[in-house]
Order: C-alpha cells, then sequence, then structure tokens
C-alpha cells in the first residue's frame, strides 16, 4: 500500500482535486474520511458522483478507516486520501501509516485563527496537531491548487 497523496480539503472531494490533483496522484483508490459526510447517504451519494470513472473509492469514518488500515485492507494499493483536518492524518500516522507529505489546501474556517493562506486558516489545536505530524516524519506544505507554490508549513508557523 502506498498514500500517493494526502490533502487537507474542506469541500474533499471537488473540482480543483478532481481535475488538477487527481491526475497527479498516480492513484488507484480516492479516501474520503470524514464521519459527516460517511454517515449522511444523501452526501455520501452526492461525493461518489463526483468521482470519475477508473477509480475505486472509499467514503468512510476514521474510526472505519482506522480498522481497514490495521487489517490491511489496502495492501497493493495507491491512495490518495482526503479530510478536512489534521487529526484524521494524525490518527492514521499513529497507527503506522505512511504519509509521506501531507498538503493543506483549504480549510472550513476563514479569516479566523491562524492564517496558513488566504483559503486556509486552523486553530491552535491544529496547529498542535501538525507539529505532532511533522514530529512522525510527514512533510506538510499549504497549497490550494497546483497554480500555486507550495510553502513549506512550519516558514508560516513555528515548529
Amino acid at each position: 500500500m502506498k498514500i500517493t497523496m494526502a490533502r487537507i480539503d474542506n469541500r474533499l472531494l471537488h473540482g480543483i482535486v478532481i481535475a488538477q490533483y487527481l491526475p497527479r496522484a498516480n492513484c488507484q483508490r480516492i479516501m474520503v474520511i470524514d464521519d459527516e459526510v460517511a454517515t449522511n447517504p444523501s452526501k455520501k451519494e452526492m461525493m461518489m458522483f463526483a468521482k470519475p470513472d477508473g477509480y475505486a473509492a472509499s467514503i468512510i469514518t476514521l474510526a472505519k478507516a482506522l480498522e481497514n488500515f490495521k487489517n490491511n485492507k489496502y495492501e497493493g494499493q495507491r491512495i490518495f486520501i482526503l479530510a478536512k483536518t489534521p487529526k484524521v492524518f494524525l490518527e492514521l500516522l499513529k497507527i503506522g501509516v505512511p504519509i509521506d507529505e501531507l498538503m493543506v489546501g483549504a480549510t472550513d474556517r476563514l479569516n479566523e485563527g491562524i492564517k496558513l493562506s488566504n483559503r486556509a486558516y486552523i486553530t491552535d489545536e491544529e496547529a498542535n496537531e501538525l507539529r505532532e505530524i511533522k514530529k512522525l516524519g510527514t512533510n506538510i506544505i499549504v497549497q490550494h491548487a497546483p497554480s500555486v507554490a507550495p510553502v513549506d508549513l512550519f516558514k508560516i508557523i513555528h515548529d
């Protein structure tokens, strides 16, 4: 199993992700880890409609993702993971899911908290989670779209 791309994005699977990041991800599976979407049948169905043909998809809760990874369900697959918060990626790393790089794209909150970009703001708690992620060996960049140069998160906040 290989995590080919990991991204924090409040909209999860949407236009920029599908059109610009997915072709670069070199993945077989798109994995959306979000408790709200995974437990809401209409939201989950709408997200599945956005999935392009040719990719497997999982829209699952964090608990289910942790269980599946622990049970090696994705052995031999290349996966692009999308979630709304750093906590999801921290929990995955804690059980040994290898994530070389995490991209912070866009967040729900704008103009509150610590500004990472015009599209991404984080709370102090999320900043601490990102620091823990870095300590576990994951490089973290801030990049809304491929047309914007990626910036090392720790050039914006202190480690």
